[in-house]
């Protein structure tokens, strides 16, 4: 009896092996845990630079310009005070302000359309094996690499009312009369030719990145599955629609995300060939934004007319994104 005490007995012993079982398995389950948060900390470590710098480029300009439309901040004037939201109520009053943004989504849309038909179909041509592709990737991808006001100035020269490369070339083909003719256009002169024009300079400009952006997708996709879709029968656009596309969907909605984007800020191109002219045809909320802001010198509505981009662009980032990633679950 007294040995039993002693010694605990059989329940202690059961009892220290249930207890070594439980520490031998609590053990790893922590290191596991600790080490799964070294590796999310380091993850995180490694994120900070980014994070730091898109909030100083993107975030702070963005808190500032904020602060520029609920004041009334003039140029030459040090002190600014809050006036809420009476910048925001003063662009929607005006008529020129519904002028802009009808003629910012039409310009996005009109251009979109466009650059992403070109863009697909440049793409698909680079993917054909021929002679000198490397050079030629090369060459059309110098309209999106030069200066944007060298090539802006070049077209404004080929607009031009009377030295119009394009016009005597249609008048050489036949298309146009001959100079001072009642058909011959003034591209920049007249409201729905302006509007033209520059989604025109705005498409050459960019859809070579709609293109690249393209290209990579396409060369993503493994060649076993094309052949195993030609081998079952599927035409060149059958194998495009029910195979490339779903496989690059990611890739075309981030760069169509980003061309968006760049399509509906654009200032340049429009503010050197028209400058929002004639009659306000070509008049675009950046353009807008810039001449109340910084040529009239109001800081705070022309910052206000900026901030309007903000809300047509969250809503489709919005939907794009989630749409991403219901796709990845």
């Amino acid at each position: 009896m007294t040995l039993s005490s002693s010694s605990g007995g059989p329940d202690a012993a059961s009892a220290r092996a249930a207890v070594v079982s439980v520490g031998a398995r609590v053990r790893p389950r922590a290191w596991l845990h600790s080490q799964s948060s070294q590796r999310l900390a380091f993850g995180y470590l490694l994120l900070a630079p980014a994070v730091l710098y898109v909030l100083f480029l993107v975030g702070a300009p963005f808190l500032f310009s904020l602060w520029l439309a609920l004041s009334d901040a003039n140029v030459g004037e040090p002190v600014a005070s809050f006036v809420g939201l009476e910048n925001f109520r003063a662009a929607l009053e005006s008529d020129v302000f519904y002028i802009a943004l009808r003629n910012s989504v039409l310009f996005t849309v009109v251009a979109a359309i466009f650059k992403g038909l070109l863009g697909t179909t440049l793409a698909l041509l680079l993917l054909q094996p021929f002679k000198g592709k490397k050079i030629i990737r090369g060459l059309f991808v110098i309209p999106f690499t030069l200066p944007i006001s060298i090539s802006v100035l070049s077209w404004k020269w080929m607009y031009d009312s009377q030295f119009s490369v394009i016009n005597w070339f249609l008048s050489r083909i036949g298309l146009i009369g001959s100079y001072g003719s009642a058909d011959w256009p003034v591209w920049l002169g007249q409201p729905h030719l302006a509007i033209a024009a520059c989604i025109i300079v705005n498409v050459w400009r960019t859809f070579p990145f709609s293109a690249i952006v393209l290209l990579a997708g396409f060369t993503s996709v493994p060649t076993e599955v094309l052949d195993a879709a030609k081998v079952d029968g599927c035409s060149f656009l059958q194998r495009f629609r029910h195979v490339v596309v779903p496989m690059i969907f990611p890739i075309l909605l981030i760069g169509f995300l980003f061309d968006t984007v760049f399509t509906l800020s654009d200032l340049s191109i429009v503010y050197l060939l028209t400058q929002g002219g004639p009659a306000n045809a070509t008049k675009i909320l950046p353009v807008l934004a810039y001449q109340v802001g910084i040529q009239s010198g109001a800081l705070g509505r022309g910052a206000a007319i900026s901030l309007f981009l903000f809300p047509l662009l969250l809503p489709l980032m919005i939907l794009l994104l989630r749409n991403l990633k219901r796709r990845e679950y």
